[in-house]
């Protein structure tokens, strides 16, 4: 089963380290204004973790797709 990054968007604090690691995966939904993961097949998942591991609120995580 494959994994995928989830923001937990009542801890994000926007500050974009995620954005800035990891720009082909997360992103801010320009109509929304909110953070986003791209819907991506693979996850580059050293990078995901390199983000994880810098993100100040500690609001990323991984969880299993359907």
């Amino acid at each position: 089963m494959n994994k995928i990054p989830v923001i937990d968007l009542s801890e994000c604090a926007y500050c974009e380290t995620c954005m800035t690691l990891c720009p082909d995966v997360f992103h801010v939904n320009a109509q929304t204004g909110l953070m986003e993961t791209a819907a991506l097949d693979v996850y580059p998942q050293e990078e995901i973790e390199t983000a994880i591991s810098c993100c100040p609120k500690d609001c990323i995580h991984w969880e299993e797709a359907d």
